[in-house]
């Protein structure tokens, strides 16, 4: 079976050419049960002083807690990816609708961007996260603390 095309989680752009994209690009270890539901992806970012590509290892909980995070979103509130295990990138909403984007890998980069989004841009990414949920189902259950099996549910 062919792999999946790649699917943006993140692509936050504005008129400067500041952007910021979160490109997931498959499962981290497929067909190992405990590696399967993790998914790897590259962090995009380029401005008038960065052009950097790093990566991020996406859990389904990450996933989670990004719906939730960007269903919350409104002025002076955030929504982040990671943070606990490497790359982290938090997304601060000011008054006027401009974006902070922080994004930190530690050792490697530390930046913020300021980013001017589309009025629409927060139901574009709840598309967005849907469809990386589409293309990489979780199909792996925790049973008990550490123990897991093949969801029922699972696309041989």
């Amino acid at each position: 079976m062919a792999e999946p095309d790649p699917v943006d989680l993140i692509h936050l752009e504005d008129a400067d050419g500041t952007r910021c994209t979160v490109r997931v690009t498959g499962r981290s270890e497929p067909g190992v049960l405990t590696g399967h539901d993790i998914l790897y992806a590259d962090v995009l970012v380029s401005a008038s002083f960065v052009d950097a590509r790093l990566d991020v290892y996406l859990f389904q909980q990450d996933l989670d807690d990004w719906q939730r995070d960007l269903s919350d979103l409104a002025p002076g509130r955030e929504a982040a990816i990671g943070g606990d295990r490497g790359l982290s990138l938090v997304l601060h909403m000011n008054e006027d609708g401009q974006l902070w984007v922080a994004v930190e890998d530690p050792d490697r980069l530390s930046t913020l961007l300021g980013i001017r989004p589309e009025d629409n841009w927060i139901d574009e990414h709840q598309r967005r996260l849907e469809q990386v949920r589409k293309t990489w189902p979780s199909e792996v259950v925790e049973t008990a603390p550490m123990t897991y099996e093949w969801s029922p549910n699972r696309k041989r």
